[in-house]
């Protein structure tokens, strides 16, 4: 079985690399993008695959269930994600920034009820969100390659690399029951997809040339903010001007 799926695995990494192989020419590709094709082969894979399944069902869910019941849940796993972000802000030394997800965990799982009322909002105390990818960028450690990753959607090799640290701090995955932990990734997966519905409109206006182009360089310049916390130093592209402007 599990050689199986290992050749079926195989097979679909061969044909999504295959099958943008040759539509980009080097000299033209994006230097922060080196496995383009690939990339822009996944990106197909990963957007037929959300309109056949994801989509419908976030629809349904949205459809079926109460606003406010929708709120809670998407409360709740913000809840747990505040345990991963306090994590890393201890790991970054930002220790203001540690106590808050602290305070936050703590009010928002007793008064809010495990997390479905966002109380700790509601009285002025801040949510960032910090991940182990941001505590690598922190530390030095470069972006490496834009990665698409399958299903998960855009990334890059700090990124990826930072997954296994958020898995490793996500009390999720230290459940035993199969059936309780499928359900809940399951249920997260949907409840997040129905979160970017109202979105999704404003994206296909906005990519109405390139949708992958527009979504990688959309990620990659928001997580450079993310890793300098809204301070990015200049990128090589601004410095040019700058540099071109002081010439003029």
């Amino acid at each position: 079985m599990k050689a199986g799926v290992s050749i079926g695995l195989c097979s679909l990494l061969t044909l999504l690399a295959a099958s943008g192989c040759a539509t980009i020419p080097p000299e033209l590709r994006d230097p922060r993008d080196p496995w383009e094709p690939f990339n822009r082969g996944v990106y197909r894979f990963n957007t037929d695959f959300d309109n056949a399944f994801l989509k419908p069902i976030a629809k349904g869910y949205q459809a079926v269930t109460p606003e406010p019941v929708d709120r809670g849940i998407t409360n709740f796993f913000a809840n747990i994600a505040d345990i991963r972000s306090a994590v890393n802000n201890l790991l970054q030394f930002k220790l203001t920034r540690a106590s808050s997800d602290v305070g936050r965990i703590a009010v928002n799982s007793t008064v809010g009820l495990l997390g479905f009322i966002d109380v700790a909002s509601n009285i002025g105390i801040p949510s960032y969100k910090e991940d182990f990818g941001q505590t690598l960028g922190y530390w030095g450690y470069s972006s490496g390659p834009f990665v698409m990753l399958p299903l998960l959607g855009p990334s890059s090799v700090r990124d990826t690399i930072g997954l296994g640290g958020d898995i490793a701090v996500d009390p999720f995955f230290s459940i035993r029951e199969r059936e309780v932990l499928w359900g809940a990734v399951g249920l997260r997966v949907v409840d997040a997809r129905a979160d970017l519905l109202s979105a999704e409109a404003v994206f296909d206006e906005a990519a109405v040339m390139d949708p992958y182009g527009f979504l990688r360089d959309a990620y990659l310049q928001r997580r450079r903010y993310l890793v300098h916390d809204g301070n990015p130093p200049p990128d090589e592209f601004e410095l040019e001007l700058e540099s071109w402007g002081e010439e003029e």
